[in-house]
């Protein structure tokens, strides 16, 4: 099998660099290891930066998304009992985000891909990248019990964290940078309508919370607990009356229960791994950096890497130069710095650290106040969540 642009891993990240090189007219291959099936149900990711939402409608993704999606104007923060709501677009000159969850967003494309793309082969796993560093780097994959061959002028590995495109790259040539975070989210999936109509970000003596949502009937619900929890020792009513006593406020905000359709932990980490290209290989999404999900700002990355990848490749074909292409690396790492910076400093601000002292508790109260107060600090905090430029 021959073309283009060899693309592993049907999340988001692949679909979508897969779409915008059809609308380009460039081939390309997707390999994804699992079935459809699970790929549409994977739950992930559920807020869109305005740059991922633009970057969706141009690529002709944006339709069910405009007409299903949550446009959110603004965050909520709390502390001290007390309420601030952060305005989007009245900070950043008209920026919002949209609660639209990943699911979502692969059902789109995936559809796209069928009716209209290359080839997208489903349980098709990838087991090795190989001559990355020549002109004719080839993806060797195994499908329908069968080894095969995809050779291509370029692999992009947006196989996550676990994929074989990353383990490509020279160990000598890399560096790894992370860090992993001594606490998790116990996340519950309920079917009760959003107790606020944004997001709710607490921050609280016992522990963060965050309120968020999947659609305005379906409330999706974070608390803070250790590293090491298992969420089956929750039971839902603790997990009720320990997000109650967490978003307390002191006027009469209430709370809505429901019953909890699905319940995990998820680790909070980060991870950098540069460089983000070797020779003809390049990497997208989490198989190059991970960010803790404080500052949803996942498959927002993952996008802006795609979207950095599609428009080098169209401008080394229109113009001849691969000035673009050989930036790659650095030009994405310039935004996955500033989001991994971002995402750590709303992990800090309101995740209370295990054995945190009374003094560490009150810097965390007066870095909240400082963004409450202070139009300046509350605009570093609007732009950063509605999104950095994708160059």
């Amino acid at each position: 099998m021959r073309t283009t642009v060899g693309i592993i891993g049907a999340g988001p990240a692949g679909l979508l660099l897969a779409r915008l090189l059809h609308n380009a007219g460039i081939a390309s291959v997707v390999l994804e290891s699992r079935d459809r099936a699970y790929v549409e149900q994977r739950q992930r990711a559920g807020i869109l930066e305005q740059g991922t939402v633009d970057v969706l409608r141009a690529a002709g993704a944006g339709a069910r998304m405009d007409r299903e999606g949550l446009r959110h104007d603004g965050i909520e923060l709390r502390f001290d009992r007390r309420r601030h709501r952060v305005d989007f677009p009245g900070l950043t000159g008209g920026r919002a985000v949209m609660v639209y969850a990943q699911t979502e967003v692969c059902k789109d494309l995936i559809a796209l891909q069928l009716a209209e793309g290359g080839p997208l082969l489903f349980e098709a796993e990838a087991l090795a990248v190989e001559g990355a560093d020549t002109d004719a780097p080839l993806v060797r994959f195994r499908h329908e019990g069968r080894e095969d061959v995809l050779e291509c002028d370029y692999v992009v590995g947006c196989d996550g964290f676990w994929g074989v495109a990353r383990k490509a790259i020279p160990e000598e040539l890399t560096r790894v940078f992370e860090r992993t975070y001594p606490f998790g989210w116990l996340g519950i999936l309920a079917d009760v309508a959003p107790s606020h109509d944004e997001l709710v970000y607490a921050r609280h003596d016992r522990g963060f919370a965050l309120l968020s949502m999947r659609s305005p009937s379906v409330s999706r619900l974070y608390l803070q607990v250790p590293a090491d929890t298992d969420a089956a020792t929750w039971t839902d009513e603790a997990i009720w009356d320990e997000l109650e006593r967490r978003f307390e406020t002191a006027d009469d905000w209430r709370l809505e229960r429901g019953p909890v359709t699905q319940k995990s932990v998820t680790p909070m980490r980060s991870f950098v791994h540069e460089p983000m290209r070797h020779g003809r290989l390049f990497l997208a999404g989490d198989a190059a950096h991970i960010v803790p999900p404080t500052g949803a700002k996942g498959l927002n990355l993952a996008v802006g890497d795609v979207v950095t990848f599609a428009r080098a490749l169209v401008h080394q074909r229109d113009t001849g130069s691969s000035e673009r292409l050989d930036a790659y690396s650095e030009t994405c790492l310039r935004r996955v710095w500033q989001a991994e910076r971002f995402s750590y400093d709303m992990t800090t601000l309101l995740h209370p650290a295990p054995g945190a002292t009374p003094f560490e508790n009150r810097l965390q109260v007066a870095r909240l106040d400082r963004i409450a107060g202070s139009r300046a600090a509350e605009t570093d905090l609007a732009e950063a969540y509605t999104g950095f430029p994708f160059d």
